[in-house]
This record gives C-alpha cells, sequence and structure tokens, in this order.
C-alpha cells in the first residue's frame, strides 16, 4: 500500500515541479536543463511523501501542501548536487546516472544547486502552491530555513566533513545524522502539519518525534545500505562511505546491532504516533518501509 501512496504523492509533487522548472528564456535553458535534470532523474520523494502524510494525518488536503512538497524535495535536490562535487564527496554516479557536474560541469551543478535553493523558498511562498494564510506560509519559511541552513543540514555536511578518518562517538555520529539527514525529515513532516491548517502544539510534539526517530533511522538504513547492497541496485557507488573513510553506524555498532537500532528506531516512530487515528496510517507504512527498504 505505501507503495501505491507513493507513486500517487510522486505523481503529484512531479507535476508540480515541471511546472517550475520550466525555462522562462532561451539564455537560461541550460541552467534550467542542469537543474531539471538534478530534481526529475528518479528519487524515492520521501520527503514530500511525508509531506502529503503528515498534512493528511491532521485533517487537510495535499492541495493544501503543494509548495511545502515542492521545496523539501528541491532542497533535497540541490544539496545532494552539492554534496557530490569534488570539492565535497566527489561521487559520479546518483541514482543510476551521472552526477550533475559529469552530466553538465562543475560550474553549472553550483549554479544549478544554488538556484534549486532559492526556488524552494520561492515554492512555498506562493499562495497558489501554498494557498493558506500569510502567517503560515511566514512560519514554513522559518521552519525550512533552520532545517536547511548551519543548525541543520549544512551544518551536518559540515560536520561529516570534518569526521572523516575521524574516530567518533555514536553521540557526534548522532548529532552528524539529525543535521545532516534527519533536520529535512523533520521539516517535511512539520511543513505537512502547518499546511493542514489543523496543528495543534500536541500534535506537532507528537509529529517532531516521529520525525525524529525516522529521520536517524533513514540514515542507519543508508549506512547499512552501502555495506549490503551493491551499486546497482541502489544507483550510486556502493562502499563509498568505506572508500572515504565515513564514520557509519555498521562500523561503529557493527551490522548486527546497527540493524537492530535501526529497528528500535522505527518502534520509536511507531509509538509517536499513538494517539492519531487511521489518517496516519500513511506515517505508519512509511516507518516500516523506510527500515525494509532496499535502495
Amino acid at each position: 500500500m505505501i507503495l501505491d501512496y507513493q507513486k500517487f504523492c510522486q505523481q503529484h509533487v512531479d507535476d508540480a515541479l515541471e511546472q517550475l522548472l520550466k525555462a522562462p528564456s532561451t539564455e537560461l535553458q541550460r541552467l534550467y536543463a542542469a537543474m531539471h535534470y538534478s530534481v526529475m532523474n528518479g528519487g524515492k520523494r520521501v520527503r514530500p511523501l511525508l509531506v502529503f502524510a503528515s498534512c493528511q494525518t491532521l485533517g487537510g488536503a495535499i492541495q493544501q501542501a503543494y509548495g511545502a512538497a515542492c521545496a523539501v524535495e528541491l532542497i533535497h535536490a540541490y544539496s545532494l548536487v552539492h554534496d557530490d562535487l569534488p570539492a565535497m564527496d566527489d561521487d559520479d554516479i546518483r541514482r543510476g546516472q551521472p552526477t550533475t557536474h559529469k552530466a553538465f560541469d562543475e560550474a553549472y551543478a553550483v549554479l544549478a544547486g544554488d538556484a534549486l535553493q532559492s526556488l524552494a523558498f520561492y515554492a512555498l511562498g506562493d499562495e497558489a502552491l501554498s494557498p493558506i494564510s500569510c502567517q503560515q506560509r511566514l512560519e514554513m519559511l522559518k521552519v525550512l530555513s533552520a532545517a536547511a541552513g548551519a543548525s541543520g543540514m549544512v551544518g551536518g555536511q559540515a560536520i561529516d566533513l570534518s569526521s572523516v578518518g575521524q574516530s567518533i562517538s555514536q553521540t557526534t555520529l548522532e548529532l552528524m545524522h539529525r543535521h545532516k539527514t534527519g533536520a529535512l525529515i523533520q521539516a517535511s513532516v512539520r511543513l505537512g502539519a502547518i499546511a493542514s491548517n489543523h496543528a495543534t502544539p500536541q500534535a506537532l510534539d507528537a509529529l517532531d518525534n516521529y520525525a525524529q526517530a525516522i529521520g536517524l533511522a533513514f540514515q542507519v538504513q543508508d549506512d547499512i545500505l552501502d555495506v549490503t547492497s551493491d551499486t546497482q541496485t541502489l544507483g550510486k557507488q556502493q562502499g563509498s562511505d568505506i572508500e572515504h573513510d565515513k564514520p557509519t553506524y555498521p562500523a561503529l555498532l557493527g551490522l548486527k546491532q546497527a540493524q537492530d537500532y535501526a529497528y528500535e528506531l522505527r518502534d520509536q516512530a511507531q509509538e509517536a504516533l499513538a494517539s492519531f487515528d487511521q489518517r496516519a496510517n500513511h506515517l505508519r507504512q512509511l516507518a516500516d518501509y523506510i527500515v525494509s527498504r532496499s535502495h
């Protein structure tokens, strides 16, 4: 059922993204081609799915959350483009295809990432894509900017870069991933809740707890797949974490303990949703999917 819902969400967000990624002039066609390539070259759309599912959990319609769904995917895509650059992780394959700096060049990859980041905030603030109050759109802008910047995703990447070749504790590893991966996942859930127009402080607290657990579980499972999967299945270079001497959960805890930890986090996420009715079932199913996925 979660795969059917995933396809449903993919269709909705991809249709909206296509409209945002149309070049406004011939002079900008190459830039927009690089942007389009970076966003529309596959991907599970987990973050937009979280936006829509969170919105529906609180009784909202997904049409209220198009801006948020587009925004989180654009931020995610920009981060991948920049992370893949030679100055960062120096990866050649992403989603089974050449990375943006390989398909175009490094300069256009930088520009495409920059443009996708700013386009995310445009989408979030656009009344047509976010048909809610100005106050709610402002709150969503604050949530996404915090999650995407130095206190969130960018800060996590900085910790990641400084940890290469270092021996770090599980506490530091979790701090890195709660920033690098978890912050945008948590923002996706909160943005969907705000877009629903029915977010109470109690509901937001419960959804935050859910998102913190699945955000970390997502990264633990990524680390596990880097050991157990293969390049074709992953769509990116298998074993790249080991090759780059990066700290991972299997390396720190051992593979079996890392797998157990992923399921423990999944259980924490499920417990956080205990107060919600059947409208939260997509969130529940997604928690299961995150720790059982193969790529």
